[in-house]
C-alpha cells in the first residue's frame, strides 16, 4: 500500500480508501452485509494497509456506522487509522431529522460518535448541498464542531462548483474552519466533474476521494448493459446514475478489458489505476461485497498505465448528463 497527503493537509491515508456503504441492514439495502459477514473485511483492510475507511449515518441509517465501529475496534488501533463519515440526508422523520443546520449537525455528530464508538472523526464531510441552510450556519456549526476536538477535519461531497468555491471563500473571509476535500462521483464513464470541479480541487489544494470508482460494477467487469449482480437487481440509485447507458460507455469498458487482458489484470484494477493516474485524485473510495476485490483494490496502487493506455481508455468519452447531486 501507498500513503499520501489528503490534499494540503499533513493527513496521510492510504491511496485506497474502504467505502462501508455495503455493511449494513439488508432489510434497508437488500446487498448490504451484515456484521458477521462484514468483519473479515475491515480485518483483510487492515492486513492490506489500508487506514483510510468511510461511511455515512445514513447508510442504512446508522446501522453502518456500528458495524464499522466495531469492526475497526477489533482489528485496529484508533490512532493509525483515518475515520470518515457524513452528515445531511434525514435519519428520523421530523422537520430537524437532517440537512445542514446548526442543531443537526449538533446533534447527528453525537449519534455518528456514538455508534463508531469513537471520541473524535478524522474527516465529518457534509453529504450533499443543503439549500434550506445558509452555508454560512453550517460552516459555523461545523467550524465549532472542529474546535470542540469532535472533528479533525472537514470535508464536502458532490455538489456544483460554484457552490464549494463559496463555501472556502466564506470559510477564508471569516476565518472558519476549511473544507480539505471532496468526495466526489468520478470515474472512466463519468468524467463531467473534470470540466470544473477538478480542477477547482487542484488550484485550491483540496484532496479528491471519488465515489463510485468503478460505477456501480460496471467497470469491473467486461461489457454488460444490464448487469445480473444482486446490487444491481436491487440498487435503485446506481440505476439513477448508469440506467442510460451509451455506446461510448460499452466502447470505454471494452478498452479497460482489453489493457486487463494485456496487463494480466482485472478490470477493476485497470479501472482504479486510471483513477490513481490523475494527481487530483487521493484515495477512491472502494466499496466491496467479496474479498477478492480488496485485493483488485490493493493491486491497482501498483500498477501503472501507459500514457498510450491511458489514451485508449479516455478517447471515447462523451459528455453525460450531470448526475450525483442529490
Amino acid at each position: 500500500m501507498e500513503y499520501t497527503n489528503l490534499g494540503k493537509t499533513g493527513l496521510k491515508v492510504s491511496k485506497i480508501c474502504l467505502g462501508c456503504m455495503s455493511f449494513g441492514d439488508a432489510k434497508i439495502r437488500k446487498w448490504s452485509l451484515n456484521e458477521k459477514e462484514s468483519m473479515p473485511f475491515f480485518k483483510k483492510a487492515i492486513e492490506s494497509g489500508i487506514n483510510f475507511f468511510d461511511t455515512a449515518n445514513m447508510y442504512s441509517r446508522g446501522v453502518s456506522e456500528i458495524i464499522t465501529g466495531k469492526g475497526l475496534k477489533a482489528y485496529a488501533k484508533r490512532e493509525e487509522i483515518v475515520l470518515a463519515s457524513k452528515v445531511f440526508f434525514p435519519m428520523r422523520e421530523e422537520p430537524n431529522g437532517g440537512g445542514l443546520s446548526r442543531k443537526a449537525i449538533m446533534t447527528e455528530i453525537d449519534n455518528s460518535l456514538q455508534r463508531l464508538q469513537t471520541d473524535y472523526l478524522d474527516l465529518y464531510q457534509i453529504h450533499r448541498w443543503d439549500y434550506n441552510t445558509p452555508i454560512e450556519e453550517t460552516l459555523e456549526a461545523l467550524h465549532d464542531v472542529v474546535k470542540a476536538g469532535k472533528v479533525r477535519y472537514i470535508g464536502a461531497s458532490s455538489m456544483h462548483a460554484y457552490q464549494f468555491t463559496k463555501t472556502l471563500y466564506i470559510a477564508d473571509l471569516k476565518g472558519l474552519t476549511r473544507f480539505v476535500s471532496m468526495q466526489n462521483h468520478y470515474n472512466l464513464i463519468y468524467r463531467e466533474e473534470e470540466r470544473e470541479m477538478l480542477k477547482l480541487c487542484t488550484e485550491e489544494g483540496i484532496g479528491v476521494l471519488p465515489w463510485s470508482p468503478l460505477a456501480r460494477g460496471r467497470l469491473a467487469r467486461p461489457w454488460q448493459k444490464n448487469p445480473d449482480t444482486k446490487r444491481a437487481k436491487n440498487d435503485e440509485y446506481g440505476t439513477l446514475l448508469y440506467g442510460n447507458t451509451e455506446d461510448s460507455d460499452k466502447k470505454i469498458v471494452d478498452a479497460v478489458t482489453k489493457i486487463a487482458k494485456d496487463r494480466v489484470a482485472t478490470n477493476a484494477q485497470v479501472s482504479l489505476a486510471w483513477l490513481l493516474s490523475k494527481p487530483v485524485v487521493t484515495s477512491p473510495i472502494v466499496g466491496v461485497t467479496k474479498l477478492n476485490h480488496l485485493d483488485d483494490a490493493a493491486a491497482a496502487v501498483s500498477l501503472k498505465l501507459t500514457e498510450e493506455e491511458i489514451k485508449a481508455l479516455e478517447e471515447n468519452y462523451v459528455p453525460h448528463s450531470v448526475v450525483g447531486f442529490s
